[in-house]
């Protein structure tokens, strides 16, 4: 009722003019009036419609003719935080094929690894049953005991951890943040300072071979995130989800400040398709890595896969590999690297995650 009358007249290629009315439209800063779902969903069918017209493929439409880095998966195969019912404080642990030639070896190699898990787990006398995103979510006892089962199953599945695979975590460390201090109240009840937290991440990613940290401190601890970033920055990624979402004046912010050095795209979050392209723009610009980001609750819409190959992020993290609303990015992934033949390319070991 409100935007569709609006948009009569337009020509679907103003991508810019199409999402700016809808800003407009709006008026808010937090896009509280037509909601960002709502501006997404609008914007995102502008872009489809464009690139058949175009008779393009949605990635070479919104990308150009320079689309054509696949992104290396971050898949998620155990889960513990809110997500899951256990005594896992971390929200996701993901492995990474970093050592894969091609998106399709490194999506086997995952897929292997997360069965390996699952056999991993029955023998444990765990529970398989996957949650939202399609991890595993057992009850496995404590955050090593989870990072160690990790481990096992690259192990079980022929792969060497450190060098082909690498894990890669979203802690949602906001979860566990109470009048300034980090409480691991699922494990073992420990109360952590910023400081303390900061030696926590130190000491796993000296253990483990870990190569990027999600939401590691709380969105509002900006003290925490810059010591953390000084602490282990240079070798680690370290994504702000919750501390950027998505928004280009937190991520100015953080850039400005030398704060974490990677930034997590979701999509629904900042609402448009030209919004997205600018905040990708300038995290990248800043030398930040950019991650293409799905939801804990999915759709089996693919549109993130080709975003992820149009903006060339080099990084996607759309869950495990179960649930078709998981899956269908996949396909789509491998789609797009069958289309684009011997061009396309697979950053794998050239990724640089810390800055």
């Amino acid at each position: 009722d409100i935007i569709a009358p609006e948009l009569v007249g337009y020509d679907v290629a103003d991508q810019t003019g199409i999402d700016q009315l809808m800003i407009q439209l709006d008026g808010t800063q937090n896009k509280g009036k037509l909601g960002a779902n709502a501006m997404l969903a609008v914007s995102m069918a502008v872009a489809k419609a464009a690139a058949e017209e175009a008779a393009l493929p949605l990635f070479r439409y919104i990308g150009g003719t320079n689309a054509k880095t696949l992104p290396v998966p971050m898949m998620n195969i155990l889960n513990g935080g809110a997500h899951a019912d256990n005594k896992i404080d971390f929200q996701e642990f993901m492995v990474m094929p970093v050592g894969a030639t091609s998106f399709s070896e490194g999506l086997r190699w995952g897929v292997e690894i997360f069965h390996a898990l699952k056999t991993v787990l029955k023998k444990k006398g765990y529970s398989t049953n996957v949650g939202d995103e399609g991890g595993f979510a057992p009850n496995i006892g404590s955050n090593e005991e989870a990072i160690d089962t990790v481990m096992e199953a690259i192990n079980a599945a022929g792969y060497k951890a450190g060098s082909e695979i690498f894990i890669a975590m979203d802690a949602a460390n906001s979860e566990l943040f109470k009048d300034g201090k980090y409480v691991f109240h699922k494990s073992d009840g420990k109360s952590l300072s910023s400081d303390e937290l900061v030696k926590f991440w130190e000491n796993w990613a000296n253990q483990y071979p870990i190569v990027s940290i999600e939401d590691g401190m709380a969105e509002d601890d900006w003290e925490g995130w810059k010591a953390l970033t000084q602490a282990i920055g240079s070798k680690v990624q370290l994504v702000g989800d919750d501390l950027f979402v998505t928004n280009v004046n937190r991520l100015s912010q953080g850039i400005e400040r030398s704060i974490a050095n990677g930034l997590l795209v979701k999509v629904n979050q900042i609402g448009t398709v030209t919004e997205t392209i600018d905040a990708v723009s300038m995290a990248q610009n800043a030398g930040y890595n950019t991650i293409m980001s799905h939801r804990s609750g999915e759709t089996e819409d693919t549109t993130i896969a080709d975003l992820a190959v149009a903006l060339n992020c080099g990084q996607i993290k759309t869950g495990s590999a179960s649930r078709t609303d998981r899956m269908a990015k996949y396909n789509q992934l491998i789609r797009i690297e069958e289309l684009l033949g011997a061009s396309a390319y697979y950053p794998g070991n050239k990724l640089k995650f810390g800055k």
